[in-house]
């Protein structure tokens, strides 16, 4: 698939953009600030409803306008698809597909399928948990649309969860009442609970051998790449909540499991943490407190991996989604759009080749560097000059 036009409309630095993109390759080339980053991440932004850079929508919106619009042509198997996203800072944001009557934004969910690279992903290997479930749950997402709700339903019922037990902590005594209504809530967040894990885990394993597999194509495959998923049923949890060091037992354990009985696994562990969880005032179980830990070799990356590993591990963790997708639907014309934002300045010569052979077979490439000269060989195609406000026609 590709993107053939792309408008924006009060997003970001832009108060007006329409840019027209071929198939193959095309370089955005600029200086850093210029706005390069902008287009990419209005395009990233169509496919999952999510921004690479920022958590909330208000600052993509340019400042002192109250809505931004992002527009695009998509072409998928000869079909074309236009979207029109509105985003609309601390109200819902609408969708049109075709230019029929505005929809919720989550129904465009998988019309645009993207994979960019960028080097917020160094988070994915050197920050916190919260990352890698994010990388997990946007995956899942752009694979099986409906698990947008899933995602939805499970933030909603944490919040009512944790909301119960801050009050009961507040109050310093847990009563009957408080008991029988954190049974109900316990449910509620079981059922929840267990269709978000079901649906990681699965995405975990569709991940893994893709995952060692671009690992060992763009190092001398002298370390094994491996991810494990660790939840907080079927693990011990540390003092602080967190799910301590397994081996990956919790993976193998639940990943063969139904969702009606991963359910009455965390309805189980509730029990089990009634006391910590009150004392606490907080949920100390369910999804929301897994990791998915990236090993090389026998070691986590995670503080061990060096600065060129963890660039690798990085990139493959992507190129693992990319061959995901490919693997998801088999069609012509359905490979997903890869974007490297600004990556190859961060990498060595030889990664920088590595990384190029093997993304220059997609449908379209769209890669933003601050000189052409960052640009491999192998990713040489239609150049694109971001300037201010605008874009000019460059090199071919």
């Amino acid at each position: 698939m590709f993107v053939e036009y792309l408008s924006l409309t009060d997003f970001r630095t832009y108060q007006q953009l329409d840019l027209a993109l071929q198939p193959a390759t095309t370089v955005l080339v600029g200086p850093n600030g210029i706005g390069k980053t902008n287009i990419v991440e209005a395009i990233g932004y169509l496919a999952s409803l999510s921004s690479h850079r920022v958590s909330s929508d208000g600052p993509l919106v340019r400042f002192g306008a109250g809505q931004a619009l992002v527009r695009a042509k998509v072409v998928r198997g000869g079909q074309a698809t236009s979207l029109e996203l509105e985003l609309n800072p601390g109200k819902a944001n609408r969708v049109r597909i075709n230019r029929a009557h505005p929809v919720r934004a989550r129904d465009s969910l998988g019309i645009l399928r993207t994979v960019l690279f960028a080097p917020e992903d160094l988070a994915l290997v050197k920050g916190d948990p919260g990352n890698r479930r994010r990388f997990l749950d946007e995956l899942l997402t752009s694979l099986v649309p409906h698990h947008a709700a899933t995602r939805s339903d499970f933030e909603r019922v944490l919040k009512q969860r944790n909301a119960l037990l801050k009050s009961a902590r507040a109050s310093g005594r847990f009563t009957a009442s408080h008991e029988s209504t954190l049974e109900v809530w316990d449910q509620h967040m079981a059922q929840a609970g267990a269709a978000l894990l079901r649906g990681r885990l699965d995405v975990v394993r569709l991940l893994q051998p893709h995952l060692r597999a671009a690992y060992a194509s763009l190092t001398d495959g002298s370390k094994a790449a491996q991810a494990i998923y660790r939840s907080t049923i079927d693990t011990q949890l540390s003092d602080d909540g967190e799910v301590e060091n397994d081996g990956g037992a919790s993976q193998g354990l639940l990943e063969d499991l139904t969702v009606p009985e991963l359910a009455q696994k965390y309805l189980d562990e509730f029990k089990r943490q009634r006391k910590k969880e009150v004392e606490r005032g907080i949920s100390l179980v369910g999804p929301h407190r897994d990791e998915l830990e990236l090993l090389l070799g026998p070691a986590p990356a995670k503080g061990y991996a060096s600065h060129g590993e963890t660039w690798s591990m990085a990139l493959s963790l992507r190129l693992a989604c990319y061959h995901v997708f490919c693997e998801d639907d088999r069609s012509p014309g359905a490979t997903p759009v890869l974007i490297l934002d600004d990556v190859f300045a961060e990498l060595d010569t030889g990664r920088r080749n590595r990384l190029a052979e093997v993304v220059s077979g997609a449908e379209q490439v769209i890669v933003t560097a601050a000189v052409a000269e960052d640009i491999p060989a192998a990713l040489q195609g239609a150049q694109l000059v971001v300037v201010s406000g605008g874009v000019t026609a460059g090199a071919s």
